[in-house]
């Protein structure tokens, strides 16, 4: 094991910025992704791109992001955290100014797979980082905080992007850039070098119980944070509810989580991650369920907005019990389960939900009991 030598400690304000540095980073990953949301129609309008191919760019960045998580967190140990974590963010620099300039839209959707594949070599590397620079009894409160700010950067990148848009949206991602930067240029805490003795292998970030958590994060987050399609599509379909109130009453999800989290986090110190992801999981289910039975969009709102707190319990839970393990190998197979799970929601929902919306949201609750049964029990 390697570590700060013992006569060259660091400087303590040094590492406080790193950390702060890692919560950041946590911010900017879905703040990135989902910066694209509220500015469509402009992007169409200026690029050329049709509705359906300017809603490509939300995709285009997911994707790549998803499916590289299957090895980045390994590949990232292998080269050394901190320098993978700099050219991650020195890239996500250069493609997001790229896609700023793009003139047209080939260019820019092109920019965007870039971003969600330098993300995809950060995300994994901070959580990593965070858990070897918190003491174990803490790693829960603190992935509740980054928890939060993941939270944050989902309930804020379409509120964002859509002011940008009033002006201009490029420079939302000149501002990306520039925060890209800055993170790149902070580093990682010395607590966070590597400290594995043996070279990573895939194998190690692949084994069962792994696989296993990946498939409760990806069931959890497609039938939770997946979901949000579907559940604009109810109220726009049940109550002809309008693309601003939509988009409001989402927004609850990713507040609620935002302001919960840290609690969450706490309670999986106190009582253990486990029973967390499964309480999250089970709540979740029946708060899901009940969608496609409320008679009210209010009602609604209001179970949307606890589902998001069901949802910090499953992923701050999943994290937790993954990164024990101590390897960003795995918790990078995890969260590519997480996000390949949401973007398989709308093949999995939607034929459902042209029969019946209960038949929908009640196979969503249904996946999500099947993920509580998964959770390990340890």
């Amino acid at each position: 094991m390697t570590g700060p030598s013992p006569a060259a400690p660091p400087r303590p304000a040094l590492d406080r910025l790193r950390v702060a540095a890692l919560y950041a980073g946590g911010f900017l990953g879905p703040f990135g992704g989902g910066i694209t949301a509220s500015m469509l129609p402009e992007l169409g309008a200026d690029l050329g791109l049709s509705p359906a191919a300017a809603s490509a760019s939300l995709t285009a960045y997911l994707l790549p992001f998803a499916l590289l998580m299957l090895v980045s967190g390994t590949l990232g140990q292998r080269w050394g955290a901190p320098r993978t974590v700099r050219i991650a963010y020195v890239a996500y620099v250069v493609v997001s100014l790229l896609a700023a300039v793009a003139g047209s839209g080939w260019l820019f959707l092109g920019a965007r797979a870039l971003q969600g594949a330098a993300n995809a070599f950060t995300t994994p590397l901070l959580l990593a980082a965070l858990a070897a620079a918190t003491p174990p009894e803490r790693l829960g409160r603190a992935l509740g905080v980054m928890g939060s700010l993941q939270a944050a950067g989902m309930t804020f990148a379409p509120l964002v992007g859509g002011l940008a848009a009033e002006v201009d949206w490029r420079g939302a991602f000149v501002g990306v850039a520039v925060v890209a930067a800055l993170l790149a240029a902070a580093g990682l805490p010395a607590d966070a070098a590597d400290t594995t003795e043996q070279r990573p292998r895939l194998r190690d970030a692949w084994r069962p119980s792994v696989l296993r958590l990946g498939l409760v994060a990806g069931l959890a987050w497609g039938a939770l944070g997946g979901l949000a399609f579907l559940v604009a599509l109810r109220v726009e379909d049940a109550f002809a509810v309008g693309a601003g109130l939509r988009g409001a009453l989402l927004t609850g999800f990713g507040i609620a989580g935002l302001l919960t989290a840290r609690v969450v986090g706490g309670g999986v110190d106190r009582l253990g991650p486990g029973v967390l992801v499964r309480a999250g999981a089970v709540g979740g289910a029946v708060l899901v369920a009940a969608v496609g039975l409320l008679p009210s969009v209010v009602a609604i709102g209001a179970v949307w907005a606890a589902a998001g707190v069901a949802a910090q319990c499953v992923l701050v839970g999943v994290n937790t019990l993954v990164l024990r393990g101590g390897t960003a190998g795995g918790v990078s197979v995890v969260q590519a389960g997480r996000f390949l799970g949401a973007a398989a929601a709308p093949a999995i929902f939607l034929g459902p939900y042209h029969l019946s919306p209960v038949a929908a949201f009640g196979l969503a609750g249904a996946l999500l009991v099947g993920a509580a049964v998964l959770v390990p029990r340890r």
